[in-house]
């Protein structure tokens, strides 16, 4: 006679929650704060070494020039870093696959070079370039184009056949088809080196040192040695990076972004509280709101109050690159936390075998993640060409490069992959802006300005190599 299996006691939903505790059971405030500090100590130092070091920076600084801390230091501070933090969140995707783009400076500069060529020259590039060397650069978009679509990268694909479709149209000047096409070329840029890296297998060191050097030759081309193309007289070019929003308009930034963060983020949490869902304790979740709508409180006050030297002249609100990195970082972070693309990549950067194993198209994610980095490479020309208000073959060269890098591994984002976050970039690139603005303050020269942003970027490398043997030794 055959036993008849007896039944669970337990609904399978009830014995699947004793079997996954862990998915359902939060701690308590006390428990996460002392589990914090302990993550802390086993080298999951994440962006906190940044942070603090904003914090030194800042009353360092303060206290060795009393011009750092006033209103119109802090809104240029703040212009003053948006191009290279830009260029530094797009990085952060690729060494996220423990990648490296060391082109990304220069493909800015091509990018910088087109938008100012195009202005200048009342839209006629071939009449600037000459036919060969416009034809040339047709092809090289075309190429662009069909290898995107041979990789099945349909973004990168459309948005480099627009900057075809809008370079032979010939259209006059405008500075928005201008950014259009910067924002093309560095797209199209983007699909080349993907490929170069994913398809053929060069290393991407090897290959983004390459066309490091070879962008570098074509901003020559464009510009010509020592010539400058100023972009300043272009009201709309001139505004990106030095104009502001109006006072209205810097509050109601202020609503939008401070209260739909609240929104998201309070929403989230009790939304996976009354799922049952493991969640940060209330309180922790409260605070953090808190702290970030306060303090977006307090900087837009601070930014709508008359910063002008002159009493004829009136300069407030909060600086238009303020809401193009606010954009740009909730972007960026909405696809590396809450899509399956971004899990795919920290899943490569973590195990990348692995994660083939597991059925991600690795060669497409490599790919697209060089076309990101060249796509916020371009927007970041955008920002800084506006600041200097001119284009010179010198754009986006080696400085350009190593800040951005350094403003994203000075963040927090590993160069082994796996690990970092766009914010990472942000915090780091305010670093490095308060590192040049304070020494330019005290008038130092270009050679102590290299040295100690040299000396940071070696800090933090060190802390990143620490904390991974820290975090590696305690795992055993």
């Amino acid at each position: 006679m055959t036993e008849t299996p007896a039944k669970s006691a337990k609904p399978d939903s009830a014995n699947a929650i004793a079997d996954f505790g862990i998915d359902t059971t939060s701690m308590s405030t006390g428990e996460a704060i002392r589990d914090y500090f302990a993550r802390l100590k086993d080298g999951q130092l994440g962006s906190v070494p940044a942070v603090l070091g904003v914090i030194v920076l800042a009353i360092l600084f303060s206290s060795l020039s009393s011009d750092f801390f006033t209103l119109r230091n802090i809104a240029n501070l703040l212009a003053q870093g948006a191009g290279q933090t830009i260029i530094a969140m797009g990085i952060v995707f690729v060494l996220l696959l423990g990648e490296i783009d060391l082109s990304a400076g220069t493909a800015s500069g091509v990018a910088a070079s087109l938008m100012a060529l195009h202005y200048v020259r009342n839209g006629n590039l071939l009449g600037s370039m000459g036919g060969g060397v416009f034809v040339t650069f047709i092809a090289v978009l075309a190429i662009a184009v069909i290898l995107a679509l041979l990789q099945r990268i349909w973004a990168g694909a459309a948005v480099a056949a627009v900057g075809i479709v809008v370079i032979l149209i010939g259209a006059p000047q405008n500075a928005w088809l201008e950014m259009v096409i910067a924002i093309t070329t560095g797209t199209a840029i983007g699909c080349i080196t993907g490929f170069l890296v994913s398809k053929i297998g060069m290393p991407s060191f090897v290959v983004t040192l390459a066309l490091f050097i070879v962008w570098q030759g074509v901003i020559l081309q464009f510009i010509g040695e020592g010539g400058t193309l100023p972009i300043s007289t272009s009201d709309t070019l001139n505004a990106v990076a030095n104009g502001n929003l109006s006072v209205l308009g810097s509050w109601v930034m202020f609503i939008v972004a401070a209260g739909g963060y609240a929104v998201i983020a309070l929403g989230q949490h009790f939304t996976r509280l009354k799922r049952g869902l493991v969640v940060q304790p209330t309180p922790i979740v409260l605070f953090k709101v808190g702290v970030v709508v306060v303090i977006s409180a307090v900087a837009t006050y601070l930014l709508t109050i008359n910063r002008s030297s002159s009493a004829l002249v009136v300069i407030d609100g909060v600086p238009y690159v303020v809401p193009i990195v606010l954009v740009l970082l909730f972007a960026g972070t909405y696809v590396l936390n809450r899509t399956r693309y971004g899990r795919h990549l920290y899943a490569v950067g973590g195990n990348q075998e692995a994660a083939r194993r597991a059925g991600i198209n690795v060669a497409k994610l490599r790919t697209s993640v060089f076309v990101i980095s060249s796509t916020f490479a371009a927007i970041g020309a955008i920002v800084y060409s506006s600041k200097i208000g001119s284009v010179n073959p010198q754009s986006g060269g080696l400085n350009t490069l190593l800040f951005a890098v350094g403003a994203a591994v000075i963040g927090g984002t590993s160069l082994f992959g796996g690990k970092g976050r766009i914010i990472d970039a942000v915090i780091g690139g305010a670093v490095l802006a308060i590192v040049n603005n304070g020494l330019g303050l005290l008038q130092q020269s270009a050679a102590v300005v290299n040295i100690v942003t040299g000396l940071v970027l070696l800090l933090a490398a060190t802390v990143d190599a620490l904390s991974r043997r820290r975090a590696a030794a305690s795992a055993r």
